[in-house]
C-alpha cells in the first residue's frame, strides 16, 4: 500500500485500520503515502480522520439486510430508523463507483437482489444458501446454512452426523508446538499479549461515543502481575509506556494477580498514544494469514510526566 507497484488508491468500508491492524505505523504510513484514500463510514473514525474523502453511509438500523450470526443462522435485520438525507447504503456507493467506472450491471444496491446472488453464488459451496429464500427467512426466524434447496430444513449443527470429508469421518493431524515469531529477550524481556474489553467493540468507533461505556472505561490500560509491578516501583494507575521493536504505546496500570508475572496484557480499542497496535508483531500465521496479534517482546517503563503523550 503507497508503494511503487504496490496499491495507490483505497476505499475503506465500516473498518478502522489504523487502530485495528497490527503495526499500526506502518499502516499509517501506508496510508500516507496512497494518492488517494476514501473511507465509508458512519462516525469519523481515526482512519476516516486521514480520508481525502469521507462518504455517509448506513449503519444497521437504517437498512434492510441480511446476517449471518456465529451459531450459522441467517436472520433478517429490517430498517428501524429512516437515515439522514444526502446518506447512503454501502452497496449504493459500490454501484456508483461502478457505474461510473464503467459497469452498469452487476452490482445491483438494493439488499433483496445481492442476497439473491448470494445465493447463487455459494450453491453446491461448504456455506450454501442457496435453499434460504428472504421470505423463508421471515417466516421461519432464521435458517442455518448449509441449506442446499428449498426443501431442506437447514443445518442448526454442523457435523452432528458426519463430517465435511468423503467418507463422512473427522480426521486427525499431528502438530507440534512452534514458539512465536518474536520470543522475549535481553532488551524485550516480557511478553505482551492484546485482547478486548466488555465494555467496548473493536476499535470503539461506536462504542467509546456511548456515554456509560465510556465512563467504565475510559482509557488505555495495561494489566500486570503485582509481582512485576513491584520489581518496577509501579502503583495501581500509574501511567506506564510499553516499547517494542516497532513501537510504543502508554496505558495506565492495572495490577492483578490473574495475570502471569512475566506478561502484559492491553485492550487495542483506544487510538492515540493509547494505540496498542502500535507494539503488535505483522508476523503471519502460514495457514491462516491471521496476524500474530497474541504474542510478542514487549519492554516496560513508569512515565513521569503523567501525560499519554
Amino acid at each position: 500500500m503507497g508503494r511503487p507497484g504496490g496499491v495507490r488508491a483505497l476505499l475503506v468500508a465500516g473498518s478502522n485500520p489504523l487502530v485495528s491492524a497490527p503495526d499500526a505505523s506502518r499502516v499509517e504510513a501506508g496510508l500516507a503515502d496512497l494518492d488517494f484514500l476514501a473511507v465509508c463510514d458512519f462516525f469519523l473514525s481515526d482512519t476516516a480522520e486521514r480520508a481525502d474523502v469521507v462518504l455517509p453511509v448506513t449503519q444497521w438500523a437504517e437498512e434492510d439486510g441480511t446476517m449471518t450470526n456465529f451459531e450459522g443462522r441467517v436472520v433478517l435485520r429490517q430498517a428501524a430508523v429512516a437515515p439522514p438525507p444526502e446518506v447512503r447504503s454501502d452497496l449504493a456507493v459500490l454501484a456508483g463507483l461502478a457505474r461510473r467506472l464503467g459497469c452498469d450491471e452487476g452490482f445491483p444496491s438494493e439488499p433483496h437482489a445481492v442476497f439473491e446472488e448470494l445465493r447463487r453464488a455459494s450453491a453446491g459451496g461448504p456455506a450454501d444458501y442457496a435453499g434460504i429464500t428472504w421470505e423463508r427467512i421471515a417466516a421461519e426466524d432464521g435458517v442455518f446454512w448449509p441449506c442446499p434447496d428449498t426443501d431442506h430444513p437447514g443445518t442448526p449443527r454442523l457435523f452432528l452426523d458426519a463430517f465435511a470429508t468423503p467418507d463422512g469421518r473427522a480426521r486427525f493431524h499431528p502438530v507440534s508446538h512452534r514458539a512465536a515469531a518474536e520470543e522475549p529477550d535481553e532488551e524485550f524481556p516480557l511478553y505482551l499479549t492484546t485482547g478486548r474489553t466488555l465494555m467496548h467493540y473493536q476499535s470503539g468507533t461506536q462504542t467509546m461515543r456511548v456515554d456509560e461505556l465510556h465512563a467504565s472505561e475510559p482509557d488505555a490500560f495495561v494489566e500486570l502481575h503485582p509481582v512485576l509491578a513491584r520489581r518496577f516501583a509501579i502503583e495501581d494507575a500509574d501511567l506506564l509506556r510499553l516499547h517494542t521493536r516497532r513501537g510504543s504505546a502508554c496505558g495506565r496500570a492495572r495490577l492483578t494477580p490473574d495475570i502471569r508475572p512475566d506478561t502484559l496484557f492491553m485492550p487495542f480499542h483506544w487510538g492515540g498514544a493509547g494505540r496498542a497496535n502500535l507494539l503488535t508483531n505483522p508476523a503471519l500465521d502460514p495457514h491462516s494469514k491471521m496476524p500474530e496479534f497474541k504474542v510478542c517482546a514487549v519492554r516496560l517503563e513508569p512515565v513521569e510526566t503523567g501525560e499519554m503523550t
